[in-house]
């Protein structure tokens, strides 16, 4: 089917997912980070301080997540909607009026597990389950609202803050998402029905076999994998959760390194939508292999950069993985692993990103506080990224000839 076709007469699940990813930003590092210095001198907490708050309810929702991920096999998303999206939004009001630490807490879990977590995960995992052929093309698609989220919100709410409390833009961002619901509401009236609903459907992983969240515990090849999960989300989230700290240690200010950002974007969403393209022809296993290439390139590069315009360049490397990031893994696990319980298998994947994403933040926060800044940790990282990547060789060369034939 012509691209424009597909398009044309899927528009409504896809733009479904858009809008679903887009709404995920609220509860995203690139979005909370914005308000870092706010919120620290507000509270009055170190780097390292925030770093373990951010990192203790985000390690809590991506344990929750773990058992919550699976609900998406036996319920539809409209229906998980009407309890993730006014739930997000309260949380964001919740945001403006608190005033504890012991609060911050809780509503930074909240913020990660809904947003972060449970959004994410519908999106993401209903366009596993919906498109089958031409599943790779429906992610990158999907994956447009988590772009447009990067690009759009750092810049925009970083002008805000230099006309508006900090508290006032999270009641902002309420507002947003309870003018998005009917909306989300609409787009899913007409959902396809969930995979665990419709057996025949379902499409098998490797050995041809429909696999459990159980057999994917049990097996050798996801616990080779598991590093590669658990790089990206964590020492990316931390690249973007001291923003605030990179700029002022490469002497830029933050309107200035935040303007990247789009940068970043583009290149992520052209990345993507090729190489949702390439899933669909090609399959997962070689695209796989070379996912944590452009962290390694980027992470030296911002390291090293000591000019915006290297830093530019670092941004754009990085934002080769984000795309790859954003429709690779999920197309993944669906081909190794079958469809039928796809929203477990999905669920282990996204706790195990979530609870990076908790690391990172808390692990360079508490670097800085012992002097090392992270620019300088990026080159640790980069090493991580190296190791990663080798042990994704193995497990996918072992695996790839126990995938059914096509």
């Amino acid at each position: 089917m012509p691209l424009a076709e597909f398009i044309r007469s899927n528009g409504r699940f896809l733009t479904a997912g858009v809008v679903i990813s887009f709404s995920s930003s609220y509860g995203q590092t690139f979005f909370v980070s914005i308000f870092a210095a706010q919120i620290m001198a507000f509270y009055g907490l170190t780097d390292g301080e925030w770093g373990a708050v951010y990192t203790i309810a985000t390690t809590v929702s991506a344990a929750v997540m773990f058992w919550a991920g699976a609900t998406v096999d036996h319920f539809r998303v409209r229906k998980l909607a009407w309890f993730v999206v006014p739930g997000l939004a309260l949380t964001c009001a919740l945001m403006a009026v608190n005033t504890w630490v012991i609060g911050l807490t809780l509503i930074v879990f909240l913020l990660r597990f809904l947003g972060q977590g449970m959004m994410s995960h519908l999106a993401i995992t209903s366009m596993a389950r919906w498109f089958v052929a031409r599943r790779g093309l429906a992610l990158s698609i999907s994956a447009l609202g988590f772009a447009i989220g990067t690009s759009v919100f750092p810049i925009l709410f970083a002008y805000l803050l230099d006309h508006f409390d900090w508290r006032v833009l999270w009641l902002l961002a309420s507002g947003l998402l309870l003018l998005t619901f009917p909306l989300i509401l609409w787009l899913l009236a007409a959902e396809r029905t969930p995979q665990s609903l419709a057996k025949e459907s379902t499409v098998t992983g490797m050995d041809n076999q429909h696999w459990s969240r159980r057999d994917v515990l049990r097996s050798p090849f996801f616990w080779l994998l598991l590093p590669m999960l658990l790089g990206p989300p964590a020492w990316g989230t931390a690249l973007f959760f001291q923003q605030v700290h990179i700029a002022d240690v490469k002497g830029f200010s933050l309107v200035e390194y935040l303007s990247l950002i789009p940068l970043l974007t583009g290149v992520s969403v052209v990345v993507m939508l090729i190489s949702g393209q390439l899933i669909d022809r090609f399959g997962t296993p070689v695209l796989i292999k070379l996912y944590l290439v452009p962290y390694i390139l980027a992470f030296i590069v911002i390291s090293v950069a000591e000019s915006l315009f290297l830093v530019a360049f670092g941004m754009m490397l990085f934002g080769v993985g984000a795309g790859i990031q954003s429709t690779v893994p999920t197309a993944f696990w669906a081909e190794f692993f079958g469809t039928k319980h796809i929203g477990a298998i999905k669920a282990i994947s996204t706790s195990v990103m979530v609870f990076g994403s908790a690391i990172g933040p808390g692990i360079s926060g508490a670097l800085i506080d012992l002097g090392y800044d992270f620019p300088t940790q990026m080159i640790a990282y980069a090493l991580y990224f190296v190791v990663a990547g080798a042990m994704v060789w193995v497990a996918v060369d072992r695996a790839k000839m126990r995938l059914p034939a096509t």
